[in-house]
C-alpha cells in the first residue's frame, strides 16, 4: 500500500499564505486522482480539492475556490496545494490522499495548519 506524509503546514496570519507537500511512497500516477482533506477541531475531516491522474483537471470545494490551487508532480510522486488569503476558519490539520476516498484508504499524519492574529 502507497503511504503519504505531508509537510509544509503552519502558523500565519489572515490573508497569508501556505504550500502544503504530500510525498507519496510509491507511485502516485498507479494511484490516479490523488485529493486533499482537512480536519478541524470537533467536525468532521472534509474535502478540500482533487487532481486528475495527469494534473489537467482540477475541482475544488467552495471553501476553497479561488484562494486555493492544487497539483502533482508525477515524476515525484508528490501532491502539493498552495493556499492563499488563509482565513481563520481554514484552521484544520491537512492530509492527502487518493480521490475519491474509500474503506481502505491510507491517511497520513497530516499537516497542521493555524490561522490566527
Amino acid at each position: 500500500q502507497v503511504t503519504f506524509v505531508e509537510s509544509g503546514g503552519g502558523s500565519v496570519q489572515p490573508g497569508g499564505s501556505l504550500t502544503l507537500s504530500c510525498l507519496a511512497s510509491g507511485s502516485i500516477v498507479n494511484i490516479g486522482s490523488m485529493g486533499w482533506y482537512r480536519q478541524a477541531p470537533g467536525r468532521q475531516r472534509e474535502y478540500v480539492a482533487r487532481i486528475s491522474p495527469t494534473g489537467d483537471q482540477a475541482m475544488y470545494a467552495d471553501a476553497a475556490q479561488d484562494r486555493f490551487f492544487i497539483s502533482r508532480d508525477n515524476a515525484k510522486n508528490a501532491v502539493y496545494l498552495e493556499m492563499t488569503n488563509l482565513k481563520p476558519e481554514d484552521t484544520a490539520v491537512y492530509y492527502c490522499t487518493e480521490a475519491p476516498v474509500r474503506r481502505t484508504t491510507y491517511w497520513g499524519p497530516g499537516t497542521q495548519v493555524t490561522v490566527s492574529s
